[in-house]
């Protein structure tokens, strides 16, 4: 988790609720595939998550035989972290993803479900695959995952767009065009007139602009899928699994 804009999405009252165990995010048919190809794309040695948040890939992934290094920025995210996994078992250092430099040598450095979208400045996403590019030995690999922009929602003159609707519950995202920049407000009910709302802002990024921050840096693209299981990316994906490779020396 990233950025002092978004410093009070990630507090203590955040972190205490943001694991839903065998639901949502955390369900199986989600997590699953996902451990499962980042294991693969590991290839045997060791990974670094940028933004491990409290754990929710990096936890079964180490325990699927990946050792894992992760960054976090969000301290309140982090102890919910050590509660579920000790420090030696899944080593954390606090900072942020574009400049923090950990040890270790590794074949895998990944993000996950829309991360690299909490730094807000395009420079600040250049040189967060520059830290990945640091990070990893010859040939390896720099995964993101991300959404695709839904601007066709957007009709014009219009500045935000509804997710969803549901009982107790409504997400509406607003656009600033200009800057790539979204907020996405979480508006949760509960009797009479209590609400709760929870508010996080993102830098969305195209997939040709993500490519060519990915060259800048040094990768080639390796391959992109619709979601974890492999489904072909096509214009009407929603979000994109992209895989970066650095080259082979020698």
């Amino acid at each position: 988790m990233e950025q002092s804009e978004n410093a009070l999405t990630w507090d203590a009252e955040t972190a205490a609720e943001y694991d839903t165990p065998g639901e949502g995010m955390f369900a199986p048919e989600r997590l699953g595939p996902t451990v499962e190809r980042l294991a693969v794309l590991a290839e045997g040695g060791a990974a670094l998550e940028f933004a491990v948040g409290t754990g929710r890939v990096a936890i079964p992934l180490v325990e699927r035989g990946v050792p894992v290094t992760g960054i976090e920025l969000a301290e309140a995210m982090l102890a919910r972290l050590r509660e579920k996994a000790g420090e030696t078992a899944l080593p954390v250092t606090v900072g942020d993803m574009a400049t923090t430099r950990v040890p270790g040598d590794f074949t895998l450095v990944y993000l996950v479900y829309n991360t690299i979208g909490n730094l807000l400045e395009q420079d600040e996403q250049v040189e967060c695959f520059r830290n990945a590019a640091r990070h990893l030995r010859p040939g390896g690999r720099f995964v993101v995952e991300l959404g695709v922009p839904d601007l066709r929602r957007l009709s014009p003159g219009q500045e935000g767009a509804l997710f969803a609707a549901e009982d107790g519950y409504i997400g509406l995202d607003t656009y600033d065009v200009a800057r790539q920049h979204l907020v996405s407000h979480h508006f949760r009910f509960g009797e009479g007139r209590e609400a709760r709302l929870l508010r996080c802002a993102q830098r969305y990024v195209w997939p040709a602009e993500l490519d060519l921050m990915a060259r800048l840096a040094g990768f080639v693209l390796e391959s992109r899928h619709a979601d974890w299981e492999g489904a072909a990316f096509t214009s009407e994906s929603r979000s994109h699994v992209s895989v970066y490779r650095l080259p082979e020396t020698g």
